[in-house]
Parts: C-alpha cells; sequence; structure tokens
C-alpha cells in the first residue's frame, strides 16, 4: 500500500513511496522510499551519497516491554544470540562463512522496546544479504541442547555485566521505579528468569512465534541502493512470510504517589553515583513534551549548563553529570546522574541537582539560552549523519516508535516550537517529587 505521506511519486507499480527531503529546514536530509508489503513488513530504502557500501538493519518491534508473562523476562535479549543459531538452508557455520567471504560486519542490540539486527556489506551482496536474513527471520530452527548453551551463555554475561555497579545500578533503578509495567526490568531480565531460562525451550518458541512476523519488523536499507532494486529483493525472498495475530498486553503503570529511594552497597571501591529519576511521558511527536524534556537534559545537565560547571568545573565535587531523556514507547524515566569523588559530597550534589530542577519548575529559562540549546541539539544530530551506517543506527531507533523516518521531522519541529514557558511546564508535570526515585551507589565505608 501506499504511505500518504507528503511529496511521494509511484513508482512503476511497486506502490513504493519516494519523500524528496527539499524543504530547507528538514532535519533528515535523504530522499527516501517507505511501503508496505501486503504482509505487513515496512521497507524504507534510503540512498546516500557513500559509495558501494550497504547498511541493512532490520527492526523487531519486540524488546523487554513485550515480556508480559512473569517467569519470562530477559527473551527479548536472547533472541538476539538465538537469531544467529542459523537454519536448515543457512546453518551458523555457512552464514557466518558467506558473511566473512563478503567481508561484512553483522550484528545485534536490544533494547526496552525493539531489537535490532544490522549487517553493513558491499552493495554487489546485496541480494545474497537480503536472502540470508529472510531466511532466518521465517525458517530460525534450534534444538533443545542448542538453546540450553545459549541460556548458559546468557547467564555468564549477565554475571559479567554485574561485575559493573552501574549495570547493577540501572538494574536497581528500574525495579524501585516501576511496579507492574515491564519497564521494571532491564533488557537481560530477572536474575531469577535467567536462571531458569534452560527449562524454558518450549516458551522460547512461542515467543518467537509471536514476534517476529512481518507485522513487527521494518527492514532499513541505507547507502549505495536504489529502491526499486531493494523492493524488488525483499518483495522475492520476504512476501511468503506470514502476518501473526499477537499482540501484547502491556500493563499500565499505577501513578506514582510519592518519592521513592533505594541504595546499592557495592561490595568493592568505587566511586560514588547518585541517580534521580522521575516519570517521564511515553515518546510523542503530537505535543511538546518528548522535545521539551530533551532540551532540558542539556540545558540543565550538560558541560555547559551553570550546575555542571559549578559542580564538575569549579567545586570538583564530581567527575561526570548528565541526563537521559528517555524516547520510549510507554512511559519511562528522566534520569539525571552524578558520579561524585567523594562519598561525605553526596548529599550536597544530589541536593544541587534537586535546586536545579525546583528552579526549572518555579521560572522560565532563558530565551538566548533555548535557542542556543535547540541550534546544538539540530547541529549535533546533523554532524552524526556522516555514514550509512549511522545514518541506519539512528533511524532504526525512531523506527522502532513510529515506523517512518517522519517521526523526526515532526520531533524537530516541536523542538523548535519549545518555549521557555514550555519548558517550565513540563517540569512543573513531570519533575515532581511524587514522581521522583533516588538510587544511590556506594562503596565500602562511604556510611563511616
Amino acid at each position: 500500500m501506499v504511505v500518504a505521506m507528503p511529496k511521494f511519486l509511484l513508482t512503476c507499480c511497486c506502490a513504493i513511496a519516494l519523500f524528496a527531503a527539499d524543504a530547507p529546514r528538514k532535519i533528515f536530509p535523504y530522499s527516501y522510499a517507505q511501503e508496505d508489503l501486503a504482509n505487513g513488513l515496512r521497507l524504507i530504502t534510503v540512498p546516500t551519497d557513500y559509495p558501494n557500501i550497504v547498511a541493512l538493519y532490520i527492526v523487531v518491534q519486540a524488546g523487554s516491554r513485550n515480556e508480559v508473562e512473569p517467569g519470562h523476562t530477559g527473551f527479548a535479549h536472547l533472541f538476539e544470540h538465538l537469531m544467529f543459531k542459523g537454519t536448515e538452508t543457512y546453518p551458523q557455520a555457512r552464514y557466518d562463512s558467506i558473511l566473512k567471504q563478503a567481508g561484512a560486519s553483522s550484528n545485534a542490540f536490544t533494547t526496552d522496546d525493539f531489537t535490532c539486527y544490522h549487517t553493513t556489506f558491499s552493495k554487489e551482496d546485496l541480494e545474497k544479504v537480503l536472502a540470508m536474513e529472510a531466511d532466518r527471520f521465517q525458517h530460525l530452527k534450534y534444538n533443545e541442547a542448542e538453546f540450553k548453551t545459549e541460556t548458559l551463555a546468557v547467564l555468564g554475561e549477565y554475571n559479567k555485566n554485574s561485575a559493573n555497579p552501574e549495570a547493577k545500578l540501572d538494574e536497581v533503578i528500574a525495579d524501585t521505579a516501576f511496579d507492574r509495567h515491564t519497564y521494571k526490568h532491564t533488557t537481560m531480565g530477572f536474575l531469577k528468569d535467567i536462571q531458569d531460562m534452560p527449562n524454558q525451550y518450549d516458551y522460547s518458541l512461542r515467543f518467537f512465534d509471536r514476534y517476529y512476523r512481518p507485522e513487527y519488523t521494518t527492514i532499513v536499507a541505507v547507502g549505495d541502493v536504489k529502491p526499486k532494486a531493494v523492493h524488488d529483493l525483499v518483495e522475492k525472498y520476504w512476501s511468503a512470510w506470514k502476518r501473526g495475530d499477537y499482540k501484547a498486553e502491556i500493563p499500565a503503570e499505577p501513578v506514582q504517589d510519592k518519592p521513592r529511594r533505594n541504595q546499592v552497597d557495592w561490595p568493592a571501591p568505587t566511586l560514588p553515583i547518585v541517580t534521580i529519576s522521575y516519570k517521564a511521558p511515553a515518546y510523542s511527536e503530537a505535543s511538546r513534551d518528548t522535545a521539551a524534556l530533551e532540551a532540558i537534559a542539556f540545558l540543565a545537565f550538560s558541560p555547559t549548563s551553570e550546575l555542571y560547571q559549578k559542580l564538575v568545573i569549579r567545586e570538583q565535587k564530581a567527575d561526570r553529570l548528565s541526563a537521559d531523556s528517555p524516547h520510549n514507547v510507554d512511559p519511562s524515566l528522566f534520569t539525571v546522574t552524578a558520579r561524585v569523588k567523594n562519598a561525605a559530597d553526596i548529599d550536597y550534589v544530589r541536593d544541587q541537582i534537586l535546586e536545579t530542577i525546583a528552579g526549572l519548575r518555579e521560572k522560565p529559562v532563558d530565551g538566548a539560552r533555548l535557542d542556543a540549546v535547540r541550534n546544538h541539539l539540530r547541529y549535533s544530530f546533523a554532524q552524526r549523519m556522516d555514514n550509512s551506517d549511522t545514518i541506519a543506527l539512528i533511524l532504526a531507533r525512531y523506527i522502532a516508535l513510529r515506523r517512518t523516518p517522519e517521526t523526526i521531522e515532526r520531533l524537530y519541529t516541536q523542538l523548535a516550537q519549545v518555549t521557555p514557558e514550555d519548558i517550565q511546564k513540563s517540569a512543573a508535570m513531570y519533575l515532581v517529587d511524587n514522581g521522583r526515585t533516588i538510587v544511590t551507589v556506594t562503596g565500602p565505608g562511604a556510611g563511616q
């Protein structure tokens, strides 16, 4: 079908919508073709000026958010591993050999909201890569012994990550801040569930059958490509993939009614870390909330902010200060993180952050400063798009939210319209005490 969006061109009878990027203020400067196959699979093709190389990103809208049954967390991440086990046509050794001979690089990653498989290769290998990817998405095969081996590898990865206090911190923040929503667990999953994974072979087959379906999947091809040629290959190898009918019921998170606090007592020496998180809204391009919170993160906590200059540069109480404004499918967390040099300064640093946030609620920010931040965010976003692989990576994260690059334009349009009053309004609505969760990490002897 043709997606009804501005400036499209029908090419032959392929129902490819081609969008021109001729508006002078467009943040995403590339023309692209977007279409849906009859089975619900979406294809987005972005020709670039970078020769010979193609970046193929396949976005599956299944992350830890989709792990709705108790006792079965971590499966989205597990499939990041299992998807490399091979098929009857392309066993793992053959798959790896073909990619190696082509000089291609291939990997995957998992997030709260999606799993992404990516391969970068020479343009002459496009058909072979698309054929192999279609085969594993439709015909993945692994036996119970292979499944158990991979689950033990995931447990090993969890244990390795657990040697890092920041990984433990992320786990505790999520578990403390959320009660019912599946953002309560990280992409790795709860430890007890990972330990039981070897016994969940049958469930793994159900998980794959539910989510590895065309209606959950978007193929993004960026680089030295022609939309018609990519379309024809995707139609050839992917059109027989059957649409599913499963839709997860994601539990809604109750409204938080009071501040929360937790503490990670790290057994080995480490610099203290203070995190202050607030319940933030779901990603939205229809309102200014997402754009306003993104601006706040830079306004108040970037290296150019007054608080950073005070705590990190002048007073040297912290060696790191940053904020993360989420782009998540469901309401998530706006989190400020500070790494403190001396445990005696934890309360001081925390209170300085809280004072800064209170100031955002109480009065509008300086308009000239906001203009500078807006310009910086646009410029830094555009500057990152200096190769086809990075362009595909950027697109993948937005496509996981709305399945179209147009969401980037809509978001940055909202950002361009954010006013100081919008900043104050969003801070007063979301950065509030009842929605706050404070978690700290300290090493031995921190309280002495």
